[in-house]
């Protein structure tokens, strides 16, 4: 077979080309564009490109250039215009990208690429790990969001979490990457220092990952399809506006007719048959335990419902209470719930923080967090180890995340077997089922009022990745470790 030849600067130019065609198959598998089905194939291009196109020296140029770009498309419409250092954030992945994957291709290289697909799986999500712990990050932009909308694909997350929906994205990508270096090898000449893979070798990884991803989807299918519990009507009121951000700007009169609609919407929602009602973040700016001049708790008795109202009060000038309080039917306040993730590049605060309480009411044990809270995997899974089956969560979001931030209630779910009621101020409000489904959906990135009311099954709430946390997480970060610590080893047993 005749092989093409290029030269070194057609090599770069075509590296890069396939470096940000890669950055753009994976923008587009995210909301807004919710082209799902790309994350499957949208690594395979720039792993060409790092791993056999691109000079060798300048091999981890691909990295960075996948790296900065997808994280720039992503972020971009998130942090834009907000003077946030969140803003440089896809640049300083790239640098980092640029020095931590100089050596990668020379460790491949010269280990026959034995490790190319495990590496590049248990780094992978290794990474998303150690994400979970820093404040300014969480799970966002993680990729196993890419496929919020399929809740038949993502049912094992209640096994292995989100860490493990994002593993087997990694293997199929991977895999394939391994195949098509293989194929490209052997219809272009490259002149370049790696050894392609082994026909052995690429056949064994294709067949791992096709048997993984079949098995995965049967345990999908399964899981979706079990008997769902008895259904409890719930509602997510979302105003016109954020309440707390006109009362900071000081616009105390349209809050007040804010207030009024809110709870004619909850008197509608009620009337509907909803027996759960939330409202946003910050709904009130005092404490309705102690200030109550909506008479929430008569409006309680008034409906018949359960209400979950946020609330901020000011302790000092600096610091503020950011809590949740749930109202009984027969207007009596269960319990504060204080954020557990305050936004700290937004100067919140949340001294209230640290206990979990959940409710056992008649129609299932429920439990809130606020917000950010969606954004980390512990904060849910606490509430759902003391048995919470419904999770209410006061939001309040801004523009820029109204396509985004509602896919993170889906994975919550899931991943505790817990039905969610995420109420935003203004932007993007969601009813989620215990299987991800969603029920009920209102986005709206200029802002607009909506009342969400929907039927959701309560279940048990029991699920492994609950009991476990993120058990599957912790395994890729030890994998991660062992090839940071042992790649001279793996090397020398390699070529020795």
């Amino acid at each position: 077979m005749r092989k093409w030849t290029t030269s070194t600067r057609q090599r770069v130019l075509l590296g890069l080309m396939l470096a940000a065609l890669s950055a753009g198959l994976l923008i587009l598998a995210f909301p807004p564009f919710n082209l799902w089905f790309l994350v499957w194939i949208s690594f395979v291009p720039y792993l060409v490109a790092q791993y056999w196109l691109m000079p060798p020296k300048m091999a981890s140029v691909a990295s960075a250039v996948f790296n900065g770009l997808w994280l720039w498309g992503y972020l971009g419409p998130v942090f834009g215009g907000t003077g946030s250092f969140m803003a440089y954030l896809p640049l300083i992945v790239a640098g980092i990208s640029l020095l931590v994957d100089n050596g990668a291709r020379r460790f491949h290289a010269r280990t026959g690429f034995r490790w190319f697909v495990t590496q590049g799986v248990v780094i992978w999500v290794g990474v998303e790990m150690i994400r979970i712990f820093i404040p300014i990050a969480g799970t966002w932009g993680f990729v196993a969001y890419t496929l919020h909308s399929q809740p038949w694909l993502i049912q094992p997350a209640s096994v292995f979490g989100i860490f493990g929906v994002s593993a087997l994205i990694i293997l199929v990508n991977y895999a394939l990457g391994l195949g098509v270096l293989r194929w490209w090898d052997q219809r272009w000449s490259c002149d370049n220092d790696v050894p392609i893979p082994s026909p052995r070798l690429v056949r064994r990884w294709l067949m791992i990952a096709g048997i993984t991803l079949v098995l995965w989807i049967g345990l999908s299918l399964v899981l979706i399809l079990l008997p769902a519990g008895p259904t409890v009507r719930v509602a997510a009121i979302q105003p016109a506006a954020s309440p707390i951000i006109l009362a900071n700007q000081g616009r105390e009169t349209f809050v007040a007719q804010l207030h009024a609609r809110m709870v004619g919407q909850t008197r509608e929602a009620a009337a509907l048959g909803a027996q759960v009602i939330v409202w946003p973040e910050g709904a009130l700016q005092y404490d309705p335990q102690v200030h109550d001049p909506l008479d929430l708790a008569g409006l309680a008795q008034e409906t018949g419902t359960y209400l979950v109202i946020g609330y901020v009060v000011d302790v000092t000038e600096d610091v503020f209470r950011n809590e949740a309080t749930v109202i009984s039917p027969d207007g009596v306040f269960l319990g504060v719930f204080g954020k557990d993730h305050p936004v700290l590049f937004g100067g919140e605060t949340s001294p209230t923080r640290g206990t979990y309480p959940v409710y056992e009411t008649p129609l299932g044990v429920l439990g809130t967090i606020i917000c950010y809270d969606l954004d980390f995997t512990d904060t849910a899974r606490k509430l759902a180890r003391q048995g919470a089956q419904l999770i209410a969560v006061p939001s309040n979001d801004w523009p820029g995340i109204a396509h985004k931030h509602y896919t993170h209630v889906v994975f919550r779910a899931v991943e505790n077997r817990a039905a969610m009621i995420k109420a935003d101020g203004g932007y993007d409000s969601v009813v989620v089922d215990s299987r991800g489904r969603v029920l009920a959906l209102a986005v709206h990135p200029e802002g607009g009022e909506a009342t969400l009311v929907a039927d959701v099954p309560v279940e048990s709430g029991n699920s492994l990745a609950a009991r476990l946390g993120d058990w599957f997480g912790w395994l890729c970060l030890a994998g991660m470790s062992f090839f940071v610590l042992g790649e001279r080893w793996l090397v020398k047993r390699a070529t020795g």
